[in-house]
Formats: structure tokens, sequence, C-alpha cells
């Protein structure tokens, strides 16, 4: 008995999908998700790290808590009152551990096709090892010489990085949008019924789309003043409006006749609300009024309730953060995102729909169920090819792993950043969400007019 709670340790620490081993009451789950669950797993574990180097709270409780709290700092180095293990050069550090983890990986897994080869095991196990390795690297990082000139190194790599992560989130909206109409669209032909959900999906998009710019301009502007408010709404409100007669024009039409009011709507959406995340991430403007008191303007008045609580703000706004961090990077990762990343799509006539089109329909694992063994509860779903590429599922982590550190650190307002005010308002995050909101338009437009200037099959949506 104990020598096969022994082995069972050891699977754990060194063999494929290891999340499963540990534990014989868990369900069944396939080796290429529990892998990429153990990855994860990883990341959130930084992420949280790196979240308590940057609160102030944190920092205060340990110096009235820990005993003796100066003396530790100082025989490890880290100054009278541990600053060098807080603060936004803390979290680049740290980052910076973990961004050469994941890139090392990327690495060692390129040109990766069988899971059956020495560096697919080592891709898919190991994992006590691998989290040594991690920590590792994220400590090394502190001994980096010359720190002032890493610093202000790493910040322009990390910068580069957010944006290039941003960009795939962006990029998975767009695919998410055509992957959504195609498959509704497919099942017009076999149910009518097919239309009338894509009308009303569509109405309802339109209607929040419509309704939030509407909101915004009652809550965020004044008669007098709030005019780059004013500006905003409109360029983005016009935006919205170009989006959806580009998507109907004939000459669009022509060429891709699957495009429809369905993207176009969903797109909208998104622009709507990244344009309500970047005026409420906006610094708020203070004016004297006739009295001579200080009067907030171009904010709704209720919205200075919401931060009373900069705990909890700072809680549930960090898991936020994580949890469409982790979908971005898990749902990039899938053979028919990675294939429209490139622009490449399925072929319409081979969609079924469905209302959940996100999974993938019920018998696949059949063969796969009937083989699994009694003991370790795994699918092996990669015995003839690998289910996704692990190297770029590698390099989209090393892109999330800087843009969290930029995120965080409040991207150019640095110095300044703390985990408590994250939620506060900066130009920066201003200025960065606005662009994103940009970005998706000219991307959706983009899969729109590519196919006019140079048709080709790979732009059928």
């Amino acid at each position: 008995m104990s020598a096969q709670c022994c082995a069972g340790q050891l699977a754990c620490c060194c063999g494929n999908a290891g999340c499963s081993f540990c534990c014989g009451c868990c369900p069944k789950i396939r080796q290429s998700r529990s892998t990429r669950f153990m990855y994860a797993l990883y990341f959130i574990l930084v992420v949280i790290l790196c979240c308590i180097m940057m609160s102030n709270t944190v920092a205060n409780e340990m110096k009235e808590h820990i005993p003796f709290f100066e003396d530790i700092c100082k025989g490890i180095k880290a100054g009278d009152t541990c600053e060098k293990l807080v603060g936004y050069s803390a979290v680049y550090r740290v980052c910076f551990g973990m961004a050469c983890f994941f890139f090392i990986f990327c690495l060692l897994t390129l040109k990766v096709n069988n899971s059956k080869s020495c560096r697919a095991y080592i891709h898919n196990g190991f994992w006590f090892f691998k989290l040594l390795l991690l920590g590792a690297m994220c400590s090394g990082a502190f001994f980096i010489p010359d720190q002032e000139t890493f610093l202000n190194a790493w910040r322009y790599v990390g910068a580069i990085g957010g944006f290039l992560f941003i960009g795939i989130q962006l990029l998975l909206i767009v695919e998410f949008a055509h992957k959504w109409n195609k498959n509704w669209t497919a099942g017009t032909a076999t149910n009518k019924l097919w239309y009338a959900s894509l009308s009303l999906v569509t109405l309802i998009m339109y209607s929040i789309a419509t309704g939030g710019l509407i909101l915004m301009a009652v809550f965020y502007t004044q008669k007098d003043g709030c005019m780059e408010n004013k500006i905003l709404l409109g360029v983005n409100g016009g935006l919205c409006l170009l989006i959806s007669v580009v998507a109907i024009s004939p000459c669009v039409q022509d060429r891709q006749p699957h495009s429809g009011l369905l993207q176009s709507g969903l797109i909208s959406c998104y622009v709507t609300y990244l344009t309500f995340s970047s005026l409420s991430s906006k610094p708020v403007e203070v004016v004297l009024d006739e009295h001579g008191r200080n009067v907030t303007i171009c904010v709704p008045d209720f919205g200075q309730d919401l931060y009373r609580d900069k705990n909890l703000v700072a809680g549930l706004g960090t898991s936020l953060l994580c949890a469409c961090i982790l979908y971005s990077c898990l749902t990039s990762t899938t053979r028919s995102s990675s294939d429209a990343l490139q622009g490449r799509y399925g072929a319409p006539e081979l969609e079924v729909a469905r209302c959940c089109f996100c999974f993938s329909s019920g018998g696949e694992d059949t063969e796969e169920q009937q083989n699994v063994k009694v003991g370790p509860r795994v699918i092996y779903d990669e015995k003839k090819s690998t289910v996704y590429t692990y190297s770029y599922f590698h390099f989209v982590f090393f892109l999330a792993s800087l843009y969290v550190m930029m995120t965080i650190t409040n991207w150019f307002n640095y110095e300044s950043a703390n985990i408590e005010s994250f939620f506060s308002g900066s130009w920066s995050i201003f200025w960065v969400k606005m662009a994103s909101c940009w970005i998706c338009v000219l991307l959706y437009l983009g899969t729109l007019i590519g196919p006019l200037c140079r048709p080709s099959p790979q732009f059928s949506v």
C-alpha cells in the first residue's frame, strides 16, 4: 500500500496530468486540459504574489505583526523596511522570472507535434520540479546586477509585450463574433427559428450599445465643459455606426455573404464597454464652484461611493483581471482560435448550429473514455497528435506575464502605483483602454475590407 502511495506521489511530481493523479476522487479530465490547468495555476500563484507586493495594506500589516521585521529585512538585504520586496520594482523582477519561465518552455516545445516525444513529456509532467524552477527564476531576478538599467530596459519590453497581448485579446473578440454568426447562420438551412435567434440577439446587442452610449452621455458629460468626453463618445459612436454600415454594404456582402449585423453588434457592445471602462479609469476633474468649494465634474455622483472600500474594489477587480487574462490565454491556444488569429476560418457548411457553440459537441470522447483505466482518471486525448500548439501556448502566457506586470504597476505611472489605488484612475490606463477600443474597430474593419483588397479563401467568414 505504501509503495502505491509513493508511486502516486511520484506520478504527481513527474507524470502527465499531475492534477488528476494527486486526487483519485477527481472527475475525469483530458490530459491536454489538465496540463493547461496546471500552468494556469502557476500563473495565478505568481499574480497573487505580485498583488501582495503592490499592496500598502499588506506591507503595513507585516510591519505591525511580524516581530523583528526590520532585522529580518536587513538580514536578507532587502532594505530597512523591505522596500526591495515591495512596489513596482519587485513586481518587475518577479514577472521577469515568470516571463523567462514561459519563454524557455516556448523555445523548448517548438515544433512539437507528437505527445510521445521527450519534449512533450517535459511539457506535460515534472510539475514539482517546474514549480521549483519557477520559484528559482522569480527569486533569481532580485540578484540581477545593475538593477536600474535592468528595470528601465525591462519596462519597454513589458510595454511591447503588453500591447501584443491586448492585440491577441482583441483578435479573439473579432474571431468570436465571426464564429458566432457563422455557427448560427449554418442552422438557418435546416431550421428557420435560427433567423429569429439571430435577429433577437442582434437587436439586444444594438440596444445595449446604444443605451450604454446614451447613459454615458448623460452621466459623463455636462452642459458646460467635459468637451473631451463628448468628443470621445461622438467618435466611438460614429465608429459603431461605421462598422455596421460596412458589414452590410453590397461590396462586403458580395465577398462575405456570412458577414452581418451580429458581428458588428457584438463589436459595438465591446466598444461601448471599453469606452465606459476608459471613462471610469480617467482621473477625476476638480473645479471650484461659485462658493469656492472643490467640485468633481464629468463623473456620475454615485460613482464616488464605489471606491470607499478600496480593498474590496481591488480584490474584485484583480480577480476579474485574472479571469479575463486566463480566458484569453486558454482560449487563444485552441486549434480553431489559433487558425482564426492567422486569418484562417473553417468552412461554414461544416458547422453544426448550437446555442452553446463555444463548446464542442458531445460524443467526441467516447473512445478515450472507454480506455480510461481504474486509478488515474485521465483521458489521453493526445495519443495521435497534440490538441494545441505547445510553443504558442507558452508564448501567450509569456505575453500575459508582461501584460500583468504593466497592468498591476499602472503602466507608465509605476512610481506611485499600488493595488489599493489601482482602480482609482490614471491617464495611462485611460489611453491604453481607449487605444484598445480603436484598435478593435480597425481589426474588425480589416476582416471586412481585407477580402476586397486581396481576394482569398482564407478571409472568408
